[in-house]
């Protein structure tokens, strides 16, 4: 059996772009909840920067995250990235120890 993987995907928006970054965001939410592998999808704000985001997730394995990746609308999230973010999507890969 495969291990889960928590993936911490942190998004900082361009200045003026945090709410159009933010609906984009949202857009993704229910079709990555529907993903088989997918066991947490979950958006943050911080409360301090409105222009910095979370999203929190849980998948299966690391193939059910290679396929979310590869999903249309992820991409076309991706491929509209670069007008709308500051900086590329940060990835980090964690696994619960306890």
């Amino acid at each position: 059996m495969s291990q889960k993987l928590t993936v911490l995907a942190r998004i900082r928006a361009k200045a003026g772009r945090e709410e159009e970054v933010l609906r984009e965001i949202v857009s993704l939410i229910a079709p990555t909840r529907s993903e088989a592998g997918c066991i947490t999808y979950d958006l943050h704000r911080a409360q301090d920067d409105p222009a910095l985001f979370c999203l929190y997730e849980t998948w299966r394995s690391r193939r059910d995250l290679d396929e979310h990746l590869a999903t249309p609308y992820l991409q076309g999230f991706l491929g509209k990235a670069p007008d709308m973010l500051a900086e590329p999507v940060d990835l980090s890969f964690w696994s619960k120890l306890g």
